[in-house]
């Protein structure tokens, strides 16, 4: 039976809550190496990313970090054995010592940005004289030739593009005073801000505060704020899955 991974722990980390179950409904166990503990149960046979499992999966993290710092891996995370786990615990033991040393009282956001289309436009045009000047002389003539209007719809195009590229590093500029790190997520369709922040658990009311100062400060986007998370875009540096681990499916954290 191959081995589902769910967190490291300190040994030391408190006892995992009896009534908890995991991936599968199956009981956790916790096995330890030194130092170092990872929480994990049986792997179900067939294991897919459905929306029970994924949030079991997020269930344990989320009870066994509220008792105490937990590095999560990610959905899927699967070792062969038992032994390959306290294996890979011994191995990387400083690494994953450092990590619950750095991650300890802190929580993760995410933080995803789009532009309001008819918010944008306005934004747009108010802030380059050029495309207003185009839009106002076609308005004038009665909405201008074909070309005009060509001419006109890739003027504003090409100011959107560049105000999403403006309005990401701004978001995240805004934030980054509030959080201890940042990690920017890959590129996700319809968002032009995809940032994770790290932040101390105690300092979360902060961090929102300026997230909601974002909204006010650019009403033409929309912000979106998923959190707190288990700190899942902050395991690294250093690798983040138990070695001989299959990852598989969606992501349980942030992305």
């Amino acid at each position: 039976m191959s081995t589902y991974v769910y967190g490291i722990i300190a040994s030391t980390h408190p006892a995992v809550p009896e009534h908890l179950s995991g991936v599968g409904e199956g009981p956790l166990r916790v096995l330890k190496a030194g130092d170092l503990a990872a929480v994990v149960s049986d792997a179900p046979e067939g294991l897919r990313p459905k929306r029970r499992e994924l949030l079991a999966h997020q269930s344990v993290l989320g009870e066994v970090g509220a008792e105490g710092c937990v590095l999560p891996m990610r959905f899927g995370s699967v070792a062969p054995d038992d032994d390959s786990v306290t294996d890979v615990l011994a191995e990387r033991a400083e690494h994953y010592k450092e990590r619950l040393r750095a991650l300890d009282g802190r929580v993760e956001y995410n933080v995803k940005a789009n532009h309001v289309e008819e918010a944008v436009l306005h934004h747009v045009m108010a802030g380059n004289p050029e495309v207003r000047a185009l839009a106002e002389a076609n308005r004038q003539s009665g909405g201008g030739s074909y070309d005009d209007k060509i001419r006109l719809g890739e003027m504003v195009a090409g100011a959107v593009r560049a105000q999403e590229a403006e309005d990401g590093v701004a978001v995240q500029r805004a934030l980054e005073p509030a959080a201890d790190a940042v990690s920017v997520g890959p590129e996700s369709t319809g968002w032009l801000a995809n940032v994770s922040f790290l932040v101390e658990r105690d300092a979360a009311a902060n961090f929102m505060a300026a997230v909601d100062r974002v909204r006010e400060d650019m009403p033409h986007l929309e912000v979106r704020l998923n959190g707190p998370l288990p700190p899942y875009s902050f395991v690294e540096p250093g690798p983040a899955e138990p070695a001989g681990t299959t990852v598989g499916g969606a992501g349980a954290g942030a992305g």
